[in-house]
């Protein structure tokens, strides 16, 4: 079939003219004739720093993209840098997707080669790779390699948490807090522990969207430029393929995805964004889904924060693919990667090298570990919690709830003395959804009041309409739909409520009577406490954003709106 950049560049009129010498610059005329147009949409920012390297990465696959004969076009795109964006980066994953979109659409491409690191790029990045459904392939830039303080190794994010409860519970100095900052990040890469950055780059290649055995390498291995260089090749070959995402992502697809996601023992995070991808491609899936496939895969990925290692040791032992073949027979067998082949073609030869990191089948980690999904009173439609991230003496659990109407109110009153709370309360924080924040932010894993720390409770019940990093840990129950500001019944929760909590049942339950809660309002403070944006991104986003069972996209881009650029310029 003729290349698409060809409606831009073939021809002898004037059109085709201004295009070619706009671009030509040095270019030989063959160029423009024949040769896929490749874009290589890249996410390297000095502000995202967990991408800064991605122009190494980039440089990789232009000589690949070369190599194969194509034409490869440096388009930089929307970054969002977890640690620095506010308030939250999740506000701008759906702008990030459709900036990206458009830009595929509006340019003269044939396809794409996706550069991503940090939580929010990958999934912004498939988005909108799934809506303008040119042919396109992820690159993950790759994790960190193990720093270590005090002697042992140090996981970003998790042992953040970790160290500073320490410090709040007066086990740990300042100082000495201080002085883990530099240990912290050791290398180029995103987090080394199974946070979001790390899930969404397995979960991408257990989709199909990545060369199989490529996601996880660490940022400094050499074998990532190689695995780019490699990429560069293949995106030629999709091309002359046209083998586009809506060829090959399929239902299968998800399904294997969520056995990844749970043998990996991934983030949380991981369930709107592929609710939102899938959206985008009119793949059928639901909350439900994550459950039925998921929650009963064990887990056999001894990591941080559900065990004890870091991403280095992870590729070092097997990597993804070792994973998935002592899951094979839970996957979708007919479902097909970007180079064609099936998933399971792509197990033969993966051993695992190290059984301690990645355990076989015989001997899990967890035994049931996938995400659960609770319904009841308290969540309608919906709320997870991470079984192999919980405490197990609080899967099952009754207390009484202490109530914060945002993060504002919650910082302002954890650590007061007073606060009426003990170790089996039920700590509720609401207005972090996806409306009432804006944005979902990733506060669901509310810090324990010091005065319960003291005392030496590291784990209590905490319900959230917002989200959790994938490298925290904790008794949490977050994405709580709907959310308090669209009217779930967590905005009619008052302190003293007796919320139970019952994983295996699958139930979150508020112990009030139905005709009670009818007649309640939310509060003056609650109402208070909800984002009210008056212009601007975030007016356009509160407007229209879904919510977390949906994948918390907006509502007028579900849906694929294919490649072809309806109007012609000049």
């Amino acid at each position: 079939m003729p290349l698409r950049s060809a409606q831009w560049y073939g021809g002898q009129d004037r059109n085709a003219y201004i295009h070619r010498a706009w671009m030509r610059r040095g270019a030989p005329a063959d160029a423009f004739t024949g040769r896929p147009q490749i874009a290589i949409a890249n996410t390297a920012s000095d502000l995202t720093p967990c991408n800064a390297h991605l122009d190494e990465v980039a440089r990789s696959v232009r000589d690949g993209v070369h190599e194969a004969g194509g034409i490869p076009l440096d388009l930089p795109v929307v970054s969002l840098g977890e640690t620095n964006v506010r308030p939250t980066a999740m506000l701008w994953r759906n702008m990030a997707a459709m900036a990206t979109e458009e830009m595929l659409r509006a340019n003269p491409l044939d396809g794409v080669v996706l550069l991503g690191g940090c939580d929010k790029t990958i999934p912004s990045l498939l988005m909108a790779a799934a809506s303008v459904d040119l042919p396109a392939v992820v690159v993950p830039g790759g994790p960190m390699l193990t720093g270590t303080f005090r002697g042992t190794p140090l996981g970003c994010g998790t042992d953040v948490w970790r160290l500073s409860e320490e410090v709040r519970a007066g086990t740990l100095s300042q100082e000495q807090f201080t002085r883990s900052e530099s240990s912290m990040i050791r290398s180029r890469g995103h987090c080394n522990t199974m946070g979001t950055a790390s899930t969404m780059a397995l979960v991408a290649e257990a989709l199909g969207t990545v060369v199989p055995g490529v996601a996880g390498t660490p940022a400094p291995d050499s074998r990532l430029l190689e695995a780019a260089h490699g990429t560069g090749r293949l995106a030629v070959e999709l091309v002359s393929d046209d083998r586009r995402p809506s060829t090959f992502l399929t239902k299968g697809s998800f399904h294997n995805a969520i056995v990844a996601l749970a043998a990996i023992g991934g983030s949380t995070n991981a369930v709107v964004h592929l609710l939102a991808i899938a959206g985008r491609l009119g793949v059928e899936l639901t909350l439900d889904d994550f459950d039925r496939i998921g929650s009963r895969v064990p887990v056999l990925v001894d990591l941080q924060p559900a065990g004890r290692f870091l991403m280095e040791d992870f590729h070092r032992a097997g990597g993804l693919l070792a994973v998935l073949r002592e899951v094979a027979d839970l996957l979708d067998p007919r479902a097909l990667t970007v180079t064609g082949r099936p998933l399971v073609d792509h197990l033969d030869d993966a051993p695992i090298w190290d059984p301690e990191v990645i355990r076989t089948r015989a001997r899990p980690l967890v035994e049931e570990g996938g995400i659960a999904v609770l319904r009841g009173s308290l969540a309608p439609d919906g709320a997870l919690i991470k079984p192999a991230a919980a405490s197990p003496h609080l899967l099952r659990h009754r207390g009484r709830a202490v109530v914060f109407d945002s993060i504002e109110d919650f910082h302002a009153r954890v650590d007061d003395p007073d606060l009426d709370v003990d170790a089996d309360s039920v700590l509720v924080l609401r207005g972090c959804g996806p409306k009432g924040y804006p944005g979902m932010p990733e506060v669901a894993n509310m810090p324990l009041p010091t005065k319960l720390l003291e005392q030496g409770v590291r784990d209590m019940v905490r319900v959230c309409d917002g989200r959790m990093s994938g490298t925290a840990y904790g008794t949490v129950v977050l994405h709580v739909a709907p959310e308090a500001a669209a009217g779930g019944p967590l905005a009619l929760v008052r302190t003293g409520d007796v919320i139970s909590l019952d994983v295996e049942a699958r139930r979150i339950d508020l112990e009030v009577p139905a005709a009670e809660l009818a007649a309640r309002t939310p509060s003056r403070a609650t109402v208070e406490g909800f984002a009210d944006p008056r212009r601007g991104w975030q007016r356009l986003y509160v407007d229209h954003v879904q919510q977390a069972d949906k994948g918390a996209d907006l509502d007028f881009l579900v849906g694929s709106s294919g490649s072809q650029v309806t109007r012609e310029s000049h």
